[in-house]
């Protein structure tokens, strides 16, 4: 079993900037890739950003593509994101996702967060 647990996410103005991070526990041995999807309000998840666990590749998407940086830290089983500049279209429930392939993970990962709310004011 994997549990994956985001940080809280919050209030942010416009043009402002975050940081989200996201730990890993339980049956980690045959990960090899973590990332991020979204949620917002009345429409579809989207992919937002991933990481290869061993090999540190990313890939974003092309909303975010320039104002994201995804990152981990293999000794803490943590993975982060940081966004800058963000947009009231950014505003969405964001959800770590993990999943033993590199490429799934940005379809469709095995295993979900809970997700948390980021909201960005105008």
């Amino acid at each position: 079993q994997v549990q994956l647990v985001e940080s809280a996410g919050g209030l942010v103005q416009a043009g402002g900037s975050l940081n989200l991070s996201c730990a890993v526990s339980g049956r980690t041995f045959s990960l090899t890739a973590m990332g991020w999807f979204r949620q917002a309000p009345g429409k579809e998840r989207e992919f937002v950003a991933a990481i290869s666990w061993s090999g540190g590749g990313t890939r974003y998407s092309d909303s975010v593509k320039g104002r994201s940086t995804i990152s981990r830290d293999n000794a803490k089983n943590t993975v982060y994101l940081q966004m800058n500049n963000l947009k009231p279209e950014d505003t969405a429930v964001y959800y770590c996702v993990a999943d033993p392939s590199y490429t799934r993970v940005t379809v469709t990962p095995n295993y979900w967060g809970k997700g948390t709310l980021v909201t960005v004011s105008s």
